[in-house]
């Protein structure tokens, strides 16, 4: 069996278009990463915001004056690209957090990851997952059984991967190959490693089938982190994998400042207290309230904040409450960062995505500031 890991951290930029420079964002993630001795640097792989756009204004956020679309999401695969030519001080690996497998045909998500691994040196991450309602509908593609979609897509991903150029053909509903070739070769015997975003009981055994890390976003209490964990270990091991090869990942959403009263200031702003609308309806309840968009909703999979108005989403965020943002961000100074974050870790996580959302303040210099403590915060979890 393998040992454990030791504890890593990676950087989340959200790959907006900014103004001053279309790369701001970019430029800060990249600088913050290697500032803070961390791992990698990932970008998510979407077409629309996880906010609503209709409350994404200088009036709340102040962020808004420096990226003023909440939706411009720059093409992952391009940007990391582009993070790759210049990724030349510490090489901090790169990955998409996480693209769809429903959306992107599986043949050529295979050709881009395995591309950005060759130009970057081995290098490369393809996070991936069954992808949200968000960007996939609005766009034509088919929204039915995407946990079955994603199925096939890691099918087809392994066997073109496997390939070694020999035409290859496959039976499947959503994809199948009729002697397809793909000949880009691997980096030194590697292919990119598979982050997987699973959540529900299916997909975390697609997990122990086919990843080399689990990588769910969702907010979820440590406790459950860990019985999950046990799931995706013993899937692994019913496929004749090494449980303890698998690195148990996370992506989680950061609130920071420069002090406590800047840090209720950015938990208290309409943007942090939108981030609840993105929570299943289970977390309202734990907080004795129900989601406003019904007792059964599952949260971020099928979000459709384009569709909400501002006044909609003012009248929702109205009935979020402070614990109910701790409940879905990591929040406070460094050193409790550090502290909330090593209970994730005695729950088996060896590895956390930080995506700093301190820019929620609806100050923008107080935001900007909270990007000291975010980096403070980043470098204590590599000593864990």
């Amino acid at each position: 069996m393998s040992k454990p890991e030791r504890f890593r951290t990676g950087v989340m930029d959200l790959g907006l278009h900014s103004r001053i420079t279309p790369d701001l964002t970019l430029r800060v993630h990249r600088w913050t990463a290697n500032a803070a001795q961390a791992d990698s640097l990932f970008i998510p792989d979407h077409l629309t915001g996880l906010l609503p756009s209709s409350i994404w204004a200088p009036e709340h956020v102040g962020a808004a004056r420096l990226i003023p679309r909440i939706d411009a999401h720059y093409d992952p695969w391009t940007a990391l690209g582009y993070v790759a030519a210049q990724n030349t001080l510490r090489r901090l690996r790169l990955g998409v957090g996480v693209t769809d497998a429903g959306r992107r045909n599986p043949a050529v998500t295979a050709q881009s990851a395995a591309s950005l691994h060759l130009l970057s040196r081995g290098r490369a991450i393809l996070g991936i997952g069954p992808g949200e309602r968000e960007n996939n509908e609005p766009y034509g593609v088919n929204w039915q059984s995407p946990v079955a979609r994603f199925e096939e897509a890691m099918a087809t991903i392994r066997l073109l991967w496997d390939s070694n150029g020999t035409p290859v053909s496959r039976d499947s509903a959503y994809f199948p190959l009729h002697k397809a070739v793909f000949e880009i070769p691997p980096y030194r015997g590697t292919r990119p490693e598979i982050w997987i975003g699973a959540h529900g009981p299916r997909m975390l055994r697609a997990v122990g089938r086919y990843a080399d890390a689990w990588f769910p976003a969702y907010p979820q209490p440590a406790a459950e982190y860990g019985r999950r964990l046990d799931q995706v270990r013993a899937a692994a091991s019913d496929v004749g994998r090494d449980p303890l090869a698998l690195t148990p990942a996370v992506m989680l959403f950061v609130i920071t400042g420069l002090g406590h009263a800047q840090i209720e200031e950015a938990v208290e702003s309409v943007a942090a207290r939108a981030c609840a609308l993105c929570a299943p309806a289970e977390l309202w309840e734990r907080h004795g309230a129900q989601h406003p968009l019904g007792a059964t909703f599952s949260g971020i999979q099928d979000l459709l904040p384009q569709l909400l108005d501002r006044d909609t989403v003012l009248s929702y965020v109205e009935k979020v409450t402070s614990a109910m943002v701790r409940d879905c961000c990591v929040v406070g100074t460094p050193s409790e960062i550090r502290d909330q974050v090593a209970v994730w870790r005695d729950h088996g996580l060896r590895y956390a995505v930080l995506a700093n959302v301190s820019s929620f303040h609806p100050n923008l210099a107080r935001g900007l500031a909270a990007n000291l403590p975010f980096l403070r915060a980043v470098r204590m979890l590599n000593a864990l």
